[in-house]
């Protein structure tokens, strides 16, 4: 078996984010690849309605084309004043190929006048890791937040200005990578992904 892991993501920015977590593999001799090591790769369709079902079909899909293990993530913010939504759809809110900037003003039009009691928001993660051999594997993870009055921040993407952590006194966005990478959905899941992906390549 090549040790080798695929982050099965064309996003750079949530590439550069997952290979921060997981090149402590590195360590043990297992290569951290992008899909853009193994061009041309042809996206798939991320049509469910769960998160669940959209990781697997970005890992199997990987996996097809590369022959490796390969980890996907599936992500969403979920706002309770609005039922859950965006939600598994966060990505294709107010149109798939909008801008963030576009998403983001237009989630904080839908929250407009919302006291902040009834701004409590969640990002939910879900990582699947699927194998060459069938074998496959689910971890996910919650963050706690509530939406701010307009965004903030320079760093991270996504709706990352517009979630804010009042333990910290902060949006995601004003966090550098460091200190997201101790406390975000993601970097639960990838934390805990990383043991059970030892395992994988050990045996």
């Amino acid at each position: 078996m090549e040790r080798e892991l695929v982050i099965a993501t064309n996003n750079l920015k949530k590439f550069q984010e997952m290979y921060s977590l997981l090149r402590a593999l590195e360590s043990d001799g297992i290569a951290v690849k992008s899909l853009r090591d193994f061009p041309p790769y042809p996206e798939p369709e991320e049509d469910a309605d769960d998160y669940i079902t959209n990781a697997l079909t970005k890992a199997r899909a990987a996996v097809a084309h590369t022959g490796r293990v390969c980890i996907a993530d599936d992500s969403g913010l979920e706002v309770e004043y609005l039922g859950g939504k965006p939600g598994v759809h966060s990505k294709r809110f107010a149109g798939e190929e909008t801008p963030w900037e576009v998403k983001i003003a237009k989630l904080l039009e839908l929250l407009d006048g919302v006291p902040q009691a009834q701004r409590k928001a969640r990002f939910n993660s879900v990582v699947a890791i699927s194998t060459p051999w069938d074998a496959e594997y689910i971890l996910r993870d919650t963050c706690q937040g509530w939406i701010y009055w307009e965004p903030r921040g320079e760093h991270g993407f996504g709706y990352d200005p517009i979630f804010y952590l009042p333990e910290l006194g902060c949006t995601m966005a004003e966090l550098p990578m460091e200190r997201k990478n101790q406390i975000s959905h993601r970097a639960k899941t990838l934390s805990a992904a990383i043991p059970l992906l030892r395992w994988l390549f050990s045996r």
